[in-house]
């Protein structure tokens, strides 16, 4: 259904598309056995996917990554397309419109987007609003961040407002410091800033009487240095995991005309294009701790290339892009595919 689908999404603009996509799922599942047929098409479910990471039991190892559902408004609804988890935001404390648009382009040839969104969001009191009354069990994460106008030096309040507000609605977090599209945000990244903020997050979760697992989502665009400082910080603290990766600001092998790339400008690059990319700092990362638990996420686009991020070292797979480039039967897909690696 979605081949026949695809091309017409596609003359739209992709903020545009994404709202049609979503409110046709959402049409469908209020209509009498339209839950039936959408389940029916896409859910599925094997004892054998279900995986014990973080101390979350996770029904298959197969999520939506952060940027798809920014404000909690899918969760209900994508839960009924099989995924394993699914993570919401970014979030921030405020709620802000991000960048200008159009701020997401699509680049088919590459089987790519690049997007420049900036952390656009309704604020944290919009989610939790819609996660007290979310009525699926699906495994939740919230994906939190700054917004664009607090400084480097008092990040740690926005991320603390966000922690508390979430805390008792999502099931694990995630730390964002290393989308290319909030200004001077990927200089948290560096080791002394990285550890202030982490620290102080996880001062706070443990003093919790049941502590929720943090995780911190890396750029693919880290040096090895970088690489060996986020790797000693997280045994130093004791991070229950990372996410490996975000976008990369790296344009080098697409086969899209450079002019149009030009004229496209500043983004995050996500698709097939940092598939290699990101599994290089996935390896490096394994390598240099092999107990750290890592979802991957990075140009996943079959159930082979999810394969591959379990090979490499990953615990489990999200996907964003591939579910524009692919529709929803991804998810079957990949859950099946690993099936026959159990």
């Amino acid at each position: 259904m979605y081949k026949l689908l695809k091309p017409i999404l596609f003359l739209f603009q992709p903020e545009k598309a994404h709202k049609i996509t979503t409110g046709l799922l959402r049409f469908m599942l209020k209509i009498p056995l339209g839950k039936s047929i959408i389940r029916g098409m896409f859910y599925f479910e094997d004892q054998r996917l279900e995986r014990e990471v973080f101390g979350l039991k996770f029904k298959n190892p197969v999520g939506l990554a952060a940027g798809f559902d920014k404000n909690a408004e899918l969760i209900d609804d994508f839960s009924n397309l099989g995924f394993g988890f699914i993570e919401i935001g970014t979030i921030t404390p405020k709620g802000q419109p991000g960048n200008p648009q159009p701020r997401l382009f699509r680049l088919p040839q590459d089987e790519a987007l690049i997007n420049r969104m900036g952390f656009n969001n309704e604020g944290v009191e919009e989610a939790v609003g819609r996660l007290k009354n979310r009525k699926s069990n699906i495994i939740v994460g919230g994906n939190i961040g700054k917004n664009k106008v607090t400084s480097n030096e008092n990040a740690l309040d926005d991320y603390l407002i966000c922690f508390e507000k979430l805390y008792d609605y999502v099931d694990y977090f995630v730390v964002n410091v290393s989308s290319p599209n909030t200004p001077e945000l990927r200089e948290l990244q560096e080791k002394e800033p990285l550890m202030k903020l982490l620290k102080g997050l996880q001062d706070v979760n443990n003093k919790r009487k049941l502590p929720k697992p943090i995780l911190l989502k890396i750029a693919p665009d880290l040096i090895e240095s970088q690489l060996d400082d986020i790797i000693d910080i997280t045994k130093q603290l004791s991070l229950d995991g990372l996410i490996v990766s975000n976008t990369t600001i790296d344009r080098s092998g697409l086969t899209t005309n450079a002019e149009n790339i030009e004229a496209i400008g500043a983004g995050g690059l996500s698709g097939k294009p940092v598939f290699n990319k990101s599994n290089e700092v996935l390896k490096y990362i394994r390598r240099h701790n092999p107990t750290v638990h890592i979802v991957a996420v990075g140009g996943v686009h079959s159930g082979q290339d999810a394969v591959e991020k379990i090979r490499c070292g990953a615990n489990l797979v999200q996907i964003y892009t591939g579910l524009v480039y692919e529709g929803p039967s991804l998810v079957k897909r990949i859950n099946k595919e690993l099936l026959k690696h159990v």
